[in-house]
Order: C-alpha cells, then structure tokens, then sequence
C-alpha cells in the first residue's frame, strides 16, 4: 500500500526517529538530473540516515559498469547531509559481464568508492566484505548485504555463504541485545513466490523464514529490483517494504509509529 501520495512530505514531530529509503534510480542522465532535486528535498527532512538498495545505472547501456558514470553518482551522493549507506545492485557488478568486464573487478571498483560511506554511523563491516554491514540507531538494528538482484545473478557460493553468516550473526546479536525492531537491506527480490524451489536465492528465504518466525513481528526486509512499491507480509512475520525504482526518481520515509512504522513516499 502506497502512503502520502505525490504531496511534499510533512515534518516528523520530534523526536520520532525516521530513515529514508530509495532503490534502482537513477538509470538515464534525465533521472540523474531529478536525482538532484530529490536529494535536496531528503535534505529539507529530519533523518537518523539514508539507505540506497542498489542499482544506479542501467546494464543495458552499459552505465552501471563505466567508472565515469559511477564517481558522477558519488559525487551526488555527496550532497547528502544525511548519514548514507549504499548497497550494491546488479547493475554496478554482476550484469557486467554481458559486456566483457569481469564482475570481481567491478566489485572491488565499488568497494573503493562506497565502503567509506556511512562513517558517522559506525558501520561495522564484514571483513573481506566491506559493502556487507550493520550498525545501530534508535533502539534498532539494521544489517546491509550484498545480495544483487537480476534474472540470473552470479552470486557465488562461497560470497554467498560468507553475506548470509553475516547475517545470521547480525540477528543473533540483535535477538541477544532485545532490540526493538531489525530491519535487512538488500537489493534483490528473494522471489519468495518460488518458495521451496531451488534457485539463487533459496537458502536467502530460508533464513529469512527462520529468523521471521525467532522476531515475531519485528522483522523487516527491504529490497529493491522490481521497481515496484510494495509494503506487505510475503512470509509470517515479515514486514517487506519496497521503493519505487526507475522510471520513478523518489524515496520513502520510515517512521516510528504505534503498532509499526509507517512508511510514506517523498517525490
């Protein structure tokens, strides 16, 4: 269900804790120049942080995987006075072996210019994984991973095994300090309507059965890659939560509220 329609969005009375979300954007220069304008409205908003999920070019023209492109999409995360954390898509590693370049490469590409990002959060990061994380805020804990989404990602078994061992350890450790809410970031869409097939991301649902079921309600996964708004319950106990992604340029506010957060769209 889509909050807050195409209006500007009203401040948060303080001090209600909020963070804002946006994914898959931008993917054309036209979208890179509204991405400007959108920044500067999130910067008008009292946020703890931002999140970006992943996907900031287009593999099919090749965008995601130009240096060029990438350091132009830094420089505007820049602007950003907000605490940022970006997450890697499809787009900036795996899709680029269509076009000749090898996706190892291209990872670690990313990790140079993103894995600095987010200081002011202290981050604690995954050895070897750098863009993998998970800090805290609010009475909340929060865990990024690398999980590109894409019809046939190259996940690799062994990274793989490495993001979901973050993970669990991440939970466990939110489960034994009783925090309040743990939300999951990631980019792709775990395709929980596969559920009991095999496929890159089955042992992905799995856990995220597992650890619904441990949380009870305080569970919340956000990703992107289908560009598609949606705020539901794919599994019993887990809220999911996904931004609009291109042709939209926009965001989502996630607020602290009675009962759950409540999340409201920003265009």
């Amino acid at each position: 269900m889509l909050l807050g329609g195409c209006a500007q969005l009203e401040p948060l009375p303080a001090p209600e804790f909020a963070f804002g979300v946006l994914g898959d954007t931008p993917s054309s220069p036209a979208q890179a120049a509204k991405l400007d304008a959108l920044i500067a409205r999130i910067n008008a908003q009292d946020l703890a942080f931002v999140v970006h999920v992943g996907d900031i070019g287009t593999s099919g023209r090749n965008q995601g995987c130009s240096d060029a492109w990438i350091a132009a999409r830094k420089r505007q995360f820049e602007a950003l006075r907000h605490p940022f954390v970006l997450l890697p898509g499809d787009n900036e590693w795996t899709d680029c072996a269509r076009h000749g370049m090898d996706p190892l490469a291209r990872l670690e590409n990313w990790r140079r210019l993103f894995c600095g990002l987010g200081a002011s959060l202290a981050l604690e990061r995954q050895p070897g994984h750098c863009e993998n994380v998970r800090w805290s805020a609010g009475g909340m804990r929060f865990v990024g991973l690398n999980v590109p989404g894409g019809a046939n990602p190259e996940l690799g078994d062994a990274r793989m095994a490495a993001t979901l061992a973050w993970l669990e350890e991440s939970l466990a450790r939110a489960d034994a300090a009783r925090a309040e809410r743990v939300y999951v970031f990631l980019h792709a869409d775990p395709r929980f309507w596969r559920s009991g097939r095999e496929d890159a991301y089955a042992r992905l649902r799995e856990v995220l059965a597992a650890q619904a079921a441990r949380f009870k309600g305080r569970f919340f996964l956000v990703h992107g890659d289908t560009h598609v708004h949606r705020d539901d319950e794919p599994l019993p106990g887990l809220r999911r939560i996904v931004p609009w992604g291109s042709p939209f340029v926009s965001w989502l506010r996630v607020s602290a509220a009675a009962g759950g957060p409540r999340v409201e769209a920003g265009w």
